[in-house]
């Protein structure tokens, strides 16, 4: 369960938690968009194993409350087929749809472009490049979970998402709401 591309590492895991403390890299990174006063915005990577539940929750979260303020990206070490119909649903009950998102490939490339990176599940399996900022989330996965523990899930995520964007100086209001 590895990343295309990606260069085992004598260190591993140990790279890998010693950067979660990193600074964000300075300077635009590949890809990074900016605003019509050129103020640099952020690209956020959201990585799960498969890309169909917890990062795709935590890229349309991020998408709602920075509203274009953060370029928001997510993807999976082993992509599913199809966004989670329960954390679909879950996010339709807050206003949120999921219509637009898919299953994708976590890449080398795709990691590289991200100034901060947010693993829940895969950490082990995401690339490390030196002045990322990595970030290693503890999250359930909702795969086969029931419609509360899905929520629980979601909530979860929010709040996480919430602590995220006022890290990257971004204010974002009160949660979304069930």
């Amino acid at each position: 369960m590895t990343c295309p591309g990606q260069v085992p590492s004598a260190t591993g895991r140990a790279a890998h938690d010693a950067d979660t403390t990193a600074s964000t890299a300075t300077g635009p990174a590949r890809g990074t968009e900016t605003t019509a006063s050129t103020e640099r915005v952020p690209t956020v990577l959201f990585a799960c194993i498969h890309n169909a539940g917890r990062s795709v929750a935590a890229k349309v979260l991020t998408e709602h409350y920075a509203a274009g303020r953060v370029d928001v990206r997510s993807a999976g070490s082993e992509p599913g087929t199809a966004v989670n119909p329960t954390v679909a649903e879950v996010l339709a009950d807050r206003g949120l749809s999921t219509g637009a998102e898919f299953p994708t490939l976590l890449t080398r490339d795709g990691v590289e472009d991200a100034d901060v990176v947010v693993t829940m599940g895969c950490g082990e399996t995401c690339p490390v490049f030196p002045g990322k900022r990595y970030l290693d989330w503890s999250v359930d996965d909702p795969a086969g979970q029931d419609r509360p523990s899905v929520e629980r899930i979601v909530a979860d995520i929010d709040m996480r998402v919430r602590g995220l964007l006022a890290d990257l100086g971004i204010a974002t209001g009160p949660p979304s709401q069930p």
